[in-house]
């Protein structure tokens, strides 16, 4: 595989398993008290729950037709992207 194409591929990979996210707070965030004379409590970060999409690549034979060194068409055997994405079921 060339670069350009190895970089295509893993943005569209990127962009699908980002777009796919189910994203769920799982918690309220709350900012620390602070006192000049007494430490305050620690304060909490909000909580998420993420499920992120389960994305196969894989690469599987497929015909096309590439030009010959003479310019005549003939059909060769290369391998292509398979992509398979499975969403986060909706609760």
């Amino acid at each position: 595989m060339n670069k350009t194409f190895f970089m295509t591929l893993l943005s569209a990979s990127l962009a699908l398993a980002t777009t796919g996210c189910d994203v769920e707070q799982t918690r309220d965030g709350e900012m620390p008290s602070v006192d000049v004379d007494v430490q305050g409590d620690s304060g909490q970060l909000p909580e998420y729950d993420v499920d992120a999409p389960d994305v196969d690549i894989s690469t599987k034979e497929s015909k096309v037709k590439v030009p010959d060194v003479d310019v005549d068409m003939k059909e060769k055997t290369i391998e292509v992207p398979d992509v398979d994405i499975d969403l986060p079921a909706d609760e």
